[in-house]
């Protein structure tokens, strides 16, 4: 689809009911014709540029333009002048979102997450059928850049991207170099090392060197922020910023973020309450013992703690907050570059986070120092199951978990050379495996029938490119989810969901996304039509997840803990 038709598609039906039916046509030509020529200088690409950026373990409310308190003004113009998206989903963990944002499938499809009685998980190989979108849009043409987080089977330079920055340490230290590569080569550690700030750095250094070489070409960069992940790390001029915010405590933030939504329209449901019996989905008690005598692992009501827990919890979530707040400064320094290049306004910006905020509690890496300073280099902190309530506010449960607090990301669009809305909400239900269709779409990428020899199985992800023109519902039948045990599935506004080794629970979602009213009881019929469902995507999930079986020596099972 070349420039001039998608942005008809896209704008037509916003800007051609303001005119004569007479004019229409040809003043809507004329204004295309002047948007196009103005967007791009002589000898620059025709095709949009798109850049995907993930945060990890942000909750839905993290952000101001969903709620938060926090500082986050260019993520906030994004959405501002372009979308934002109510009802999107993740798949509850780091390694199946990232599957699922390049590949189109559910992650247990390409063996990305857990399927019984194949080698799969995070350390799971995709069939040879399942290339990434990398791979496509080099065949049309671009140019490919990864920067950030991987945790995708093989490396990214097998994978048609041009360059890559990988973090190899893990989430064990944001302030260390080793292990980080650019292009393999490692990192050097310097005194301010800060990893968020060297994605960042390699994201731009490559724009950089792609206006100098490459400007003829489109590019796809994936930037990957391992914030807010924990260690729960940060500089301490950004943390310095939130020291007095977060006193009031996690039961007082979540109300006035909640508040804030209503407000903005991002909700209607009612909020629900703190699960204060729900902890960690992990015990780790010797770990929790390490962190000293105001740590606590459940979100009990803040005027039960005593003055040091209060002190020590409000710390913590001033570090997420800083995390969040230098996310946006340097995604703020890509966006900068992009202006700097002229190729911002024709530029599709994709943001998302890959699960809700995690109430996880553990020390990994070099351990943590009691004495340290919070938020230094020497200390493990994690978020805990207080603040990540009030993260994915407003919303139950975490990260893990298939309710929707572990399940639903911010999602903002952004192009204003192909999206005429300013500011607009998406209600639409839609998914990670959506980007794929997405991007190819609007860079007029082909997927192949078949691939290395074999055909590729139709995926279940939906081009939302509808949804950038007007708000309106892309037609899944469904979404699906699986983790660890953990089940879900929505079809249409209904939503079936199950903790592990628990019964079904069901939900009308369209006035209880705060998942209160169990209607499973009252609705039998319902739940036997989505499990029936639920067992046949898993059944063909399954099949699918067996054809060109992995490598002989494949991990077994291949999970670790993220």
């Amino acid at each position: 689809m070349n420039l001039s038709r998608l942005l008809l598609t896209l704008l037509g039906s916003t800007v051609a009911p303001l005119l004569s039916a007479t004019a229409s046509r040809l003043r809507f030509a004329v204004w295309v014709s002047v948007l196009t020529a103005t967007t791009w200088s002589a000898g620059a690409a025709t095709k949009p540029n798109v850049l995907v950026i993930l945060a990890d373990d942000l909750g839905y409310s993290d952000l101001g333009c969903y709620g938060s308190e926090i500082a986050t003004p260019n993520l906030d113009a994004l959405a501002r002048n372009g979308l934002r998206f109510t009802q999107f989903y993740n798949t509850a963990r780091c390694w199946p979102s990232r599957a699922a944002v390049m590949t189109g499938y559910y992650a247990q499809q390409v063996r990305r997450d857990i399927v019984p009685g194949i080698a799969s998980g995070g350390r799971g190989v995709r069939p040879g059928w399942a290339p990434l979108v990398s791979e496509f849009l080099h065949t049309a043409g671009y140019r490919n850049y990864h920067s950030g987080k991987w945790h995708i089977d093989g490396l990214p330079l097998r994978n048609s991207f041009d360059h890559s920055f990988e973090i190899g340490n893990g989430q064990n230290n944001f302030f260390k170099a080793p292990g980080n590569t650019d292009d393999g080569v490692p990192n050097v550690q310097t005194p301010d090392y800060y990893v968020t700030i060297a994605a960042a750095d390699h994201a731009i250094k490559y724009l950089r060197e792609h206006a100098q070489k490459f400007r003829d070409q489109p590019f796809f960069h994936y930037l990957c922020f391992t914030a807010p992940h924990f260690p729960l790390h940060a500089p301490a001029a950004d943390i310095a910023k939130y020291r007095d915010t977060y006193q009031k405590g996690w039961n007082a933030i979540a109300a006035e973020r909640y508040a804030r939504q209503v407000k903005l329209g991002l909700v209607t449901h009612p909020q629900p309450p703190m699960e204060r019996e729900v902890g960690p989905p992990y015990a780790f008690p010797e770990d929790i013992a390490k962190l000293g005598p105001n740590e606590v692992n459940r979100p009990v009501p803040w005027t039960e703690l005593n003055p040091g827990q209060r002190e020590f919890q409000a710390a913590k979530m001033a570090i997420h907050a800083a995390m969040v707040d230098r996310m946006d400064q340097e995604i703020g320094r890509v966006i900068a570059q992009l202006k700097a290049m002229g190729v911002f306004e024709n530029t599709l910006i994709l943001f998302a986070s890959d699960n809700g905020a995690s109430a996880e509690m553990m020390v990994r890496g070099d351990g943590h120092d009691l004495n340290a300073p919070m938020g230094s280099a020497t200390t493990f902190l994690c978020l805990g199951p207080g603040w990540s309530s009030s993260s994915n506010t407003p919303f139950r449960r975490h990260k893990t978990w298939v309710h929707e607090g572990g399940i639903s990301t911010p999602f903002i669009a952004h192009w204003p050379a192909g999206i005429a809305a300013r500011g607009e909400l998406r209600h639409t239900p839609a998914h990670l495996v959506d980007i794929v269709p997405t991007v190819l779409e609007v860079t007029g990428a082909q997927k192949p029938a078949t691939w290395k020899g074999q055909p590729l199985p139709a995926a279940p992800g939906r081009s939302l490119v509808s949804a950038l023109a007007r708000d309106v519902t892309v037609p899944h039948d469904f979404l699906w989810w699986e983790h660890e045990g953990n089940r879900a599935i929505r079809a249409g506004d209904w939503k079936l969901v199950a903790l592990k080794g628990g019964g079904w629970e069901l939900y009308d979602l369209s006035r209880d996304r705060g998942e209160q009213n169990n209607l499973a009881t009252a609705r039998p019929e319902k739940v036997r039509e989505l499990e029936s469902l639920w067992t046949k995507q898993m059944d063909e999930t399954t099949k699918l997840a067996f054809t060109d079986p992995p490598p002989a020596d494949a991990p077994k099972r291949g999970k670790k803990k993220q």
